[in-house]
């Protein structure tokens, strides 16, 4: 296993459009096994295959402590339903050291395929729905920011151009990582 770089906001990278899994292979569950990895030393709880630069639609979480048994892994991975809205704060590897208010549906239904290949659906609610809407997001070129003010989003920005030409703030989107 590996630990892969992590892009920082506003690599165009992090825009792009992830391509759906065709085939659930070695390689798929290797990449998964590496953002995993990667996930942990970030200390983040989800990450989506854009944000290591890999244009796939694959998704780790590890939710363990809100009652999750093990680590989910979602190949092409959508939403099906959504009910109700509440705030809270959110956070992003690719967007480190910042955390802003944005809306999210309360309870999702969505289905994806596991480590296997395996189709399978799922109920999720707090914390594990406004996972699984984040990382989709990230899979459809779409960032935490986008819900925020303009104001809101050049402000960001242009913090974390500061921090990465600094060198605080290195390609990884790490702390004192180049």
């Amino acid at each position: 296993m590996a630990i892969l770089d992590i892009l920082v906001y506003p690599d165009p990278r992090l825009r792009e459009v992830a391509q759906p899994v065709e085939q659930v292979d070695d390689d798929i569950r290797y990449l998964a096994d590496d953002m995993l990895e990667t996930m942990y030393d970030a200390k983040g709880i989800g990450l989506a295959a854009t944000q290591v630069g890999v244009n796939q639609r694959v998704v780790v979480m590890d939710l363990v402590d809100e009652g999750e048994p093990e680590p989910l892994v979602l190949i092409n991975p959508e939403i099906l339903s959504r009910e109700g809205a509440a705030m809270g704060q959110e956070g992003c590897l690719s967007i480190p050291g910042f955390y802003e208010d944005v809306e999210r549906a309360e309870r999702i239904r969505f289905r994806a395929l596991d480590r296997d290949g395996e189709p399978f659906e799922q109920e999720a609610e707090g914390l594990m729905a406004v996972c699984v809407q984040h990382e989709i997001d990230h899979l459809d070129g779409k960032l935490f920011v986008d819900y925020l003010s303009e104001l809101k989003r050049k402000r960001i920005r242009r913090k974390l151009e500061k921090l990465v030409r600094q060198g605080r703030v290195g390609a990884s989107g790490q702390k004192g990582r180049a």
